[in-house]
């Protein structure tokens, strides 16, 4: 059967009471906005250090410093993002508009992140680049926020949440590639970098722009949350008591800050280890081809292991690629790309298990409490995801810089690459070795999850019958028979 929206739109909804199923459109128009993410997230993550240090003069600790702050910043901004989301209400619904109406500030911060003005002093320009960071990363928690929360409004069925998952990780991965071969020929062979990253993150900004579009048109927030706004110690009272939020934030952090460690020096791999900054496409290529794969087979291994034993998987491979990539010499490039494959099947596995594992907490924690925060739930795994890249980022700076890492240079020493050598293999394989282990406390398994779905289904029957029993007129003493003309009240 059909039913109504909040959003005056139709869904179809299992007749036994089950989660809405999707639609092609919805999972390719959910997709479009992670990619739409990705052309100004992914771009800063893998380019604005080496942009900072070869194009704007920051040395790499300045750099690192700013990363650590600032991304931590932005976990904060998602924390407020998530409180303004569960609390709003529109004809769209509570998550749709953000992804609308906060694109076009966030496309424009993004080129203000990648245009800073030649002919600032070197204090100025750390001045501007903490600014425009901190304000881009405060209009993407506005987008990013609403957009993530959105998976676990559409549905609650494992295997469609599993799903979009898939899809979002899919499109990550094909603009991450995009990124490379568009961005990595300019620091190659551009002679005015600063002018072709401007002209690239305005034409990044237009097709964004057409992509959380589509997500908007596309996405419906159709499972039921608990009317009236939910207040801010209701909220932390239900993290507080979701065992499963907390380890899941615990693993995220240690596995984030390793991959972004990764991606942070990426390019400087190609450049300085490999010899040829043009390789950093083929790294690319190979990481999210290994990403790709892993989420497209992600389904069919999940219903063999289950979500955690997949989890476990993806761990284990990224440690074995991180550790090929340490040892890999630089003389030999295609040892240096194949840890770079392992390495993309491993995070491809985790990364997506991350956003399916955290839409079921968002259900965990209303089984628990009787509070349902989409918004804030997955603002705070966003915090934790921000800190995790805050720290990847800053231990990949300092590690070069402790190095001896030039800025500007195009030579470095034997110690510099070493450091480059480490900070894209060793400090990877060690934190996700420790996200693994944390995630063996992960207590939701996938028959407790359907267990506690059913149960939140009977309860909303039992609060629907009763709030139909209260609207019903009840007869005061309905022991004594009919009611006679004498019984009844004068006026009556």
């Amino acid at each position: 059967m059909t039913a109504d929206t909040a959003t005056g739109d139709r869904v179809e909804v299992l007749d036994d009471g089950a989660a809405p199923k999707l639609r092609r459109r919805q999972y390719l128009g959910y997709a479009a906005g992670d990619a739409a993410n990705n052309l100004t997230f992914s771009l800063a993550s893998a380019f604005l250090l080496i942009y900072y240090t070869d194009v704007v003069g920051i040395a790499a600790a300045t750099a690192g410093t700013l990363f650590l702050v600032i991304r931590v910043w932005g976990g904060i901004t998602d924390l407020f993002a998530g409180r303004i989301a569960d609390a709003t209400s529109t004809r769209w619904g509570r998550f749709r508009p953000y992804v609308l109406f906060g694109a076009i500030p966030l496309l424009l911060l993004n080129v203000a992140l990648f245009t800073i003005p030649s002919g600032l002093s070197p204090g100025t320009k750390v001045v501007y680049a903490y600014l425009s960071y901190a304000l881009f990363s405060l209009a993407y928690s506005f987008v990013n926020i609403p957009y993530g929360s959105l998976s676990a409004a559409m549905t609650q069925d494992p295997d469609e949440r599993a799903k979009l998952s898939t899809a979002r990780m899919v499109a990550s991965s094909i603009t991450i590639l995009l990124i490379a071969v568009v961005v990595s020929p300019q620091i190659h062979r551009a002679g005015n970098l600063q002018g072709t990253l401007t002209i690239t993150t305005l034409a990044f900004g237009v097709v964004g722009l057409a992509l959380y579009l589509g997500t908007f048109l596309t996405s419906r927030e159709a499972v039921r949350h608990q009317a009236g706004k939910v207040n801010l110690s209701e909220t932390l009272a239900m993290m507080r008591r979701n065992k499963p939020l907390v380890v899941l934030c615990a693993s995220t952090l240690l596995c984030l800050s390793g991959m972004f460690s990764l991606q942070t020096v990426g390019v400087y791999y190609a450049r300085d280890v490999l010899n040829d900054t043009n390789l950093y496409i083929v790294l690319t290529i190979v990481q999210n081809a290994g990403m790709i794969a892993s989420a497209v087979v992600l389904p069919k291994i999940m219903g063999k292991l289950g979500k955690k034993r997949a989890y476990l998987l993806g761990g284990t491979t990224a440690v074995v690629g991180g550790a090929a990539l340490t040892a890999a010499p630089g003389s030999q490039p295609w040892i240096g790309i194949v840890a770079f494959g392992v390495l993309g099947v491993g995070f491809g596995l985790t990364n997506t298990l991350i956003f399916a594992f955290q839409a079921d907490t968002v259900d965990y924690g209303e089984w628990r409490t009787g509070v349902r925060a989409e918004g804030s739930s997955y603002a705070v795994l966003s915090f934790t995801r921000k800190a995790g890249q805050g720290v990847g980022g800053a231990l990949a700076a300092y590690t070069i810089g402790l190095g001896g890492y030039i800025s500007g240079s195009h030579t470095q020493t034997d110690a510099a690459v070493t450091s480059i050598r480490v900070a894209a293999g060793a400090v990877p394989a060690a934190l996700v070795l420790g996200a693994a282990a944390v995630m063996l406390a992960y207590p939701l398994t996938e028959k407790a999850f359907r267990v506690l779905v059913a149960e939140m289904a009977q309860r909303r029957v039992a609060e629907t019958v009763a709030t139909l029993d209260t609207a019903d007129p009840v007869d005061p003493d309905p022991g004594d028979g009919p009611e006679t003309t004498a019984d009844r009240p004068a006026g009556r």
